[in-house]
């Protein structure tokens, strides 16, 4: 404890000297961020707009898309500015800020994809009470408990994570993670390590859990069903399947890397991996839902040549 050291910055030191190539680096990553922002926006606008899509399931790929862009807003600034800059040091006030933002992002999106495939459930399953289950009540209460409860349970443990005395300030990402500022402390962390793993449980095996007790079921009714039906399902709950299959590959990588000695790792490929979770399901969400729905795929076409004509004109 008296050879801790009270830094007000870190140094996010898994940053590959590049050289030059920065420039296309940084023009390419704010393309990438300008594109998340307006693909999820069009997502956004064609259901806010259309009202034959004011149904629990593309209220709930809103939801998805505002917390993609929640979370990539709470990355790609920062991420931007350090790629243009010869030193990646982050103040402490930042850092958790930057925590906060990423984690609550993650675990979100995991909450409201395990909310969904409820929805999926109780429409393959149940579709004659699927209107009475699934009220505009009910839908906002679902959206909210799983934006409120990993906020409000991430608060905590990142308030536990900043009060641990650091004995180092170098952060091996490019980005700040909780795991990673926890290594850093003097003292014991094995409260840290024991809210940490059970909240790593709730957030991942629980959605999990309930992604795959849904679909065994909706496997099951589909089984005895006709090929009718079962396109119909195959096409309502692809998207959700990709998504899902995505984000769990992706975040896996990211826990797998936090836990890994990065030295012994390809740069490249460590820097690769960092980032897959905060940028490929915030790229991949609204072409998968864009594309593979026939309703969001065609009011989006309706208002594109919608403004394409009133440019002309």
């Amino acid at each position: 404890m008296e050879n801790s050291t009270v830094s007000f910055l870190f140094n996010l030191t898994m940053f590959v000297n590049i050289g030059h190539y920065r420039y296309p680096a940084f023009v390419f990553c704010l393309l990438l961020y300008g594109f998340i922002i307006s693909a999820n926006i069009v997502i956004i606008l064609v259901i806010y707009r259309e009202r034959s899509l004011h149904e629990p399931m593309y209220l709930f790929i809103a939801v998805l898309s505002f917390n993609s862009m929640y979370g990539s807003t709470g990355f790609f600034p920062r991420f931007l500015m350090d790629l243009l800059s010869n030193t990646h040091m982050i103040s402490r006030a930042a850092c958790f800020t930057q925590i906060y933002v990423i984690y609550t992002y993650a675990s979100c999106e995991l909450t409201i994809l395990g909310i969904m495939s409820y929805d999926r459930y109780v429409a393959v399953c149940h579709p004659l009470h699927y209107h009475s289950k699934m009220t505009s009540n009910t839908v906002l209460k679902l959206a909210g408990l799983a934006l409120s409860v990993p906020a409000l349970v991430l608060s905590a443990i990142i308030s536990l994570s900043a009060r641990l005395p650091l004995c180092g300030n170098d952060i091996r990402k490019v980005f700040c993670a909780n795991w990673s500022v926890v290594k850093l402390s003097c003292v014991s962390t094995v409260v840290n390590n024991i809210v940490g793993m059970l909240w790593s449980i709730g957030v991942v095996f629980l959605p999990l859990t309930l992604v795959l007790y849904t679909y065994l079921r909706i496997f099951l009714v589909c089984r005895r069903s006709s090929a009718e039906f079962k396109g119909k399902v195959f096409q309502s709950c692809l998207p959700h399947m990709i998504t899902f299959v995505i984000y769990s590959i992706t975040g896996f990588s990211d826990i797998a890397l936090s836990r890994y000695d990065v030295e012994k790792i390809n740069p490249y490929v460590a820097v690769f991996l960092s980032l897959e979770f905060v940028v490929i399901p915030p790229v991949l969400n609204p072409l998968v839902y864009g594309f593979q729905l026939p309703e969001i795929r065609k009011h989006i076409l309706r208002m594109l040549l919608w403004h394409k004509t009133r440019l002309i004109s």
